[in-house]
């Protein structure tokens, strides 16, 4: 937690706890009190000032001190991590490379620099009927920032992660709530963060985390008048939560949050014919990894009705029913998915395909394949509503016509994936087509688990996956959610930022009088 004065400090505490067991695990964490929360979030502003001035050379070796200072922890983060969450070493290893290789990623991103989008429009002072200014435009950063740790993925998505790494990026301060569920681990990577802080000079308050279990905790921050944006990755309650919150202000302000999706998956008839069994293997492997708790976990298949859709069905079915419990993520976590499930099996139209045997532990997830018709999901679209883990709802549909009609009754996904062989792929250009305009990434013969941290990646789609489909949660593009254009009229070259000056002497690309030059 941020340090604060001592008549502040909260005296409520909380200790993290291991899910394959349910009992605490060593440390303390303070709940964080309303004027904790509001020192972080002024010492952010003033911050501000300074930080948002600092050159992307110098932003960018930030960047990679803090990565540095997150390898420095070495196995010590890994085992918190895993007591914490119940995910094994070898995910949580790629993990902490997956976050600290997104710091560098923006690092890269910031020396180069032309992600500003500078644009200059030269004076034209003898046009007629009337002159053209001097104008320059670029992005700048919006102000402090705050950030929600994710629960299923305690370090690229949590306090170092990709909302941190793109919002320090853009020049804005932050102010994280460290998720509950691992509040040792938040505190580790928070300490490696104030160290890098420490180490590159930046202004304090640059960074600060503050702990919670409640609900106030998230929602002092976002309603602070000094937080200009927030990233958020969770549930659709929490996140439209936030999202009416920020909107209720007297400043309203822009919140980036990813909800959740059942990324849907069209399994056509010729490739069911040629590989449809193997298919079926690696869609249950897809809906199981991770005990299912991948935002681009695919909770709904869609098949047309066929012998061979049928063997894929059998298939599927004795895969998941071969296939193993595992640790999920909080005990509430597992029980949101037990309920759902249940829900689901109950519903009329609904049959359970296959199912693993149950094992008697803590917070175990039980993968489940259920089975219902097209025209049933038409009538009950809950059915394709996300349930978080390891379960999944296979579509028949008895026509094209109605998988095509299935596709135009989704709601907003992060993905949605065909599967189809060369020949059969043009004669559904239509799905593809009603499918652009319901996800941020459209996938050909894939599976949607595992999202490349890139320049090109697009990790967001329409409501109710994200609250605005405009912007990505990873990638470089994720820099633009905080950031503002600024133009500058008749500047005097030698106060125009440096990105903007005649003489680029950033030697970036820029839009000079409609032509990209550098």
């Amino acid at each position: 937690m941020m340090n604060a004065p001592e008549k502040t400090m909260s005296t409520d505490s909380f200790q993290g706890i291991n899910p394959a067991t349910g009992q605490p695990l060593p440390g303390s964490f303070q709940e964080a009190t309303a004027a904790e929360v509001a020192q972080a979030c002024e010492q952010a502003a003033v911050a501000f000032v300074e930080y948002r001035k600092k050159s992307g050379t110098e932003k960018a070796d930030f960047l990679e001190k803090i990565a540095d200072e997150i390898d420095g922890i070495g196995d010590e983060l890994l085992q918190r991590a895993q007591a914490e969450s119940g995910l094994p070493l070898p995910r949580l290893t790629g993990e902490r490379g997956r976050t600290t290789g997104q710091l560098r990623l923006f690092a890269e991103y910031l020396r180069e620099g032309s992600w500003v989008n500078a644009r200059i429009d030269t004076a034209l002072p003898d046009r007629q009927p009337l002159p053209r200014p001097d104008l320059r435009q670029m992005l700048r950063p919006l102000g402090p920032v705050g950030v929600f740790g994710a629960s299923n993925f305690p370090l690229a998505f949590s306090v170092a992660g990709g909302d941190t790494a793109s919002a320090l990026a853009a020049g804005c301060p932050i102010v994280v709530k460290g998720h509950p569920a691992h509040p040792g681990t938040s505190q580790l990577v928070g300490d490696a963060i104030q160290r890098a802080v420490t180490a590159c000079g930046m202004p304090a308050g640059t960074f600060a985390m503050v702990q919670g279990r409640t609900t106030a905790v998230g929602m002092a921050i976002v309603e602070h008048t000094a937080i200009k944006a927030v990233g958020f990755t969770g549930s659709l309650r929490g996140g439209k939560a936030l999202f009416d919150a920020a909107a209720r202000r007297p400043e309203p302000i822009p919140v980036y949050a990813e909800m959740g999706s059942t990324n849907p998956v069209f399994f056509l008839p010729q490739i069911l014919k040629e590989k449809g069994s193997a298919l079926a293997q690696n869609y249950v492997s897809s809906v199981t990894l991770g005990a299912g708790q991948f935002c681009t976990n695919p909770g709904v298949a869609v098949l047309q009705q066929s012998p061979e859709a049928d063997t894929f069905m059998e298939v599927a079915a004795t895969a998941v029913t071969a296939s193993q419990p595992a640790t999920m993520l909080t005990q509430s976590i597992q029980r949101a998915f037990t309920e759902g499930i249940n829900k689901l099996t109950h519903a009329e139209g609904v049959q359970t395909l296959g199912q693993a045997t149950a094992a008697d532990s803590f917070a175990n997830g039980t993968p489940i394949l259920l089975k219902t018709t097209a025209e049933t999901l038409l009538a009950n679209q809950e059915l394709a509503e996300e349930v978080f883990g390891p379960g999944s709802v296979l579509v028949e549909a008895n026509s094209r016509e109605q998988l095509l009609a299935v596709a135009r009754s989704l709601e907003g996904h992060l993905t949605a994936t065909v599967w189809g062989t060369n020949e059969e792929l043009p004669d559904y250009a239509d799905l593809l087509e009603i499918l652009e305009q319901k996800v941020g990434r459209l996938l050909i013969n894939g599976f949607p688990t595992g999202v490349e941290v890139g320049h090109a990646m697009q990790h967001g789609g329409p409501y109710p996956a994200t609250t605005d489909a405009r912007s990505t949660s990873v990638g470089t593009n994720a820099i633009l959610r905080f950031a503002r254009p600024v133009c500058y009229q008749n500047f005097p070259d030698s106060l125009l930022p440096d990105e903007l000056k005649a003489a680029n002497p950033l030697n970036i690309q820029r839009l000079v009088d409609g032509k990209w030059t550098s």
